[in-house]
């Protein structure tokens, strides 16, 4: 009789996965953020990101240390009324919108021309963004270029997500699109997708010089 073969499976011994390949902090649970302190900070990120701002922008603007703005905008923290106000009235923002989330009736047949190297320009670790039309306030959508200076996924703490959708086309070089529930494409100069924001997803550059891609956002859009 022939002898026989038991699987790794059989043996007890895990298969690796695209999952079990990615770095040991992607694979991490996140706390879910209360709810209340999580809505108010993704409105205040929004009107930040609007008015073509940094957090150190806004920082400096209000007295209200980086750290601190940076823990409400992520749902970490729940300011205090006199942190509130300060932020309000230092960055010149509607708290009334703030709390409601109600706007106003944006004008009607508004345009934004944005002339090359004239964007609002935000540098992160991974990403140096020139955000685009910023002159327009209450916008359905973020446009914004982008150079990518990630060059592997152990460059970000985890997945970015966020609420929305976005889509991505390449202006020059090349960049790998990771995705919380697809294997990871590259994408060249010209190409593009389009994908769900809630679904986690990192973006590195795998060409010899950044990569610069054009960014458009909807929803919430949380800038790591």
């Amino acid at each position: 009789m022939a002898k026989k073969t038991l699987s790794r499976t059989e043996m007890g011994e895990a298969v690796p996965t695209r999952t079990s390949l990615l770095p040991a902090h992607f694979s991490k649970p996140e706390p879910p953020a209360p709810d209340s302190s999580l809505d108010l900070g993704q409105r205040l990120k929004r009107m930040r990101l609007e008015s073509g701002w940094t957090l150190e922008d806004v920082s400096q603007r209000t007295g209200v240390a980086r750290s601190t703005l940076s823990k409400i905008e992520n749902g970490q923290m729940s300011p205090t009324y006199d942190v509130l106000q300060r932020i309000m009235r230092g960055a010149d923002l509607d708290i009334v919108e703030l709390f409601e989330g109600r706007r106003q009736s944006a004008p009607f047949g508004r345009r934004s021309v944005t002339r090359r190297g004239e964007g609002k320009i935000h540098p992160t670790q991974t990403y140096r963004y020139e955000v685009l039309a910023t002159d327009l306030s209450q916008k359905e959508i973020l446009p914004f270029k982008a150079r990518v200076a990630a060059r592997s996924l152990d460059d970000f703490a985890g997945w970015v997500r966020h609420q929305g959708e976005e889509f991505i086309c390449v202006l020059s070089g090349r960049i790998k699109v990771f995705t919380e529930f697809y294997e990871p494409v590259e994408l060249s100069e010209g190409d593009s997708t389009y994908f769900d924001s809630n679904m986690g997803h990192a973006i590195i550059s795998v060409s010899k010089e950044d990569a610069e891609i054009l960014w458009v956002c909807t929803g919430i859009t949380i800038l790591k």
